[in-house]
C-alpha cells in the first residue's frame, strides 16, 4: 500500500461499502480502541482529523498470531492515553472494509493522519519492538506540530457512535490552534503547566504553540538569508532553529543552536540556550534527537 491524499468521503474507495447498522463486534479493551465496521469505518477514518488513527488488519482464524497483535496495539493505545486511536479491523467480520481498502495479507498496521494513510507494520513484532516504533513516530508527529489527543471512549458504547474527540483538558488549546489563534493556544497550554507543571504534554503542547506563534506569518527565504548574512544574531538564528524544526530537520534545529551557543556569550548565550531547551520540550525529553542535544550542548557549554 502507498500513501496517498485522501478527500472526504475518504481515501480508499468506500463507495461499495453498504450503509448499514453491522452487528456488534467485541468490546475492545481499551478506551482509545474500536471495532471498525462497514457502519463506523467512515467515522474512524474521520477522527484522524484530530489525532492519529491507526488501523490494525488481522484475523484470528487465518493468522492467530495477527490477532496478538491487534491485542497489543489496544494495550499500547490504552498506555499511550490516547496519542493514537487504535481501530481494529477484522477481516472476517468486515471483509468489505478490506476489499475496499484493497489489503494484501494480514497483519497490517496502517497510520492515518489527517485522512492520509501510511503503513506501519507488515509482520507481528513484539510488543516492545512494538511499543518503541509507536514511541518513534509519535515523537516525530509531535515535532511536526502534531499533539492532538483523542477523547476516551466509554467502554460500553456502540462502536457507532460518534468518533473520538480531543481529550477535554486540552480541547481550549487545540480549539485555539485549529481556529488558528495562536496567542490565545500559547495561554490555554500555559494555564495547563502552571496548574500541572509535571504535564509534559501540556508542555510539549506549550513548547510547540510558541513555534508556530514564532514562526507565523514568516517569509522562510528571508529568515534563512538573514541568518546566512548574520550568524551571531540570536534572533536570526532561533527563527530558522524554528523553521527546521516544523520542517521535521530536528537534528539541524539542535546543532544550529549549539552551535550558537558555543559563537557567544553572556545573554546571547543564555537566550540561545534557553531557546534551545524550549526546542527539547516540544519535540520530548526522552526522545534520543534531545538526549544527544542536551549531551552535545553541555560540551558547548563546558
Amino acid at each position: 500500500m502507498t500513501q496517498q491524499p485522501f478527500s472526504r468521503p475518504g481515501a480508499f474507495d468506500l463507495s461499495g461499502l453498504k450503509d448499514q447498522t453491522a452487528a456488534p463486534a467485541a468490546a475492545s479493551s481499551s478506551a482509545y480502541a474500536v471495532p471498525v465496521t462497514e457502519a463506523n469505518v467512515q467515522q474512524v477514518l474521520e477522527s484522524s482529523m484530530t489525532a492519529p488513527v491507526l488501523l490494525v488488519f488481522f484475523s484470528r482464524t487465518r493468522m492467530p498470531e495477527s490477532g496478538q497483535l491487534a491485542d497489543d496495539l489496544t494495550t499500547l493505545a490504552t498506555e499511550f492515553d490516547g496519542r493514537f486511536l487504535a481501530g481494529l479491523v477484522d477481516i472476517d467480520t468486515a471483509p468489505g472494509i478490506a476489499q475496499a481498502m484493497q489489503i494484501p495479507s494480514v497483519p497490517l498496521v496502517v497510520v492515518v493522519l489527517e485522512g492520509r494513510p501510511m503503513p506501519l507494520l507488515q509482520s507481528v513484532v513484539p510488543l516492545a519492538e512494538l511499543r518503541a516504533a509507536l514511541t518513534q513516530v509519535l515523537q516525530q508527529l509531535t515535532a511536526q506540530g502534531v499533539t492532538g489527543r483523542h477523547q476516551p471512549r466509554p467502554q460500553a458504547a456502540p462502536a457507532t457512535d460518534g468518533g473520538p474527540v480531543v481529550d477535554p483538558r486540552y480541547a481550549p488549546a487545540q480549539d485555539a490552534l485549529a481556529a488558528g489563534d495562536l496567542d490565545r493556544a500559547v495561554a490555554e497550554y500555559q494555564k495547563l503547566v502552571d496548574s500541572n507543571p509535571a504535564d509534559a504534554e501540556a508542555a510539549a503542547g506549550l513548547a510547540m504553540a510558541k513555534v508556530l506563534q514564532r514562526t507565523s506569518g514568516v517569509d522562510p527565504v528571508q529568515a534563512r538569508t538573514a541568518a546566512a548574512e548574520h550568524p551571531a544574531d540570536v534572533d536570526a538564528q532561533t527563527l530558522v532553529a524554528d523553521l527546521d524544526l516544523l520542517g521535521g530537520h530536528v537534528e539541524d534545529a539542535f546543532n544550529r543552536l549549539i552551535e550558537l551557543v558555543r559563537r557567544t556569550a553572556g545573554e546571547d548565550r543564555d537566550r540561545a540556550r534557553q531557546h534551545l531547551l524550549g526546542l527539547f520540550a516540544a519535540v520530548g525529553n526522552d526522545d534520543p534527537r534531545v538526549l544527544r542535544g542536551r549531551q552535545n550542548l553541555a560540551s558547548a557549554l563546558f
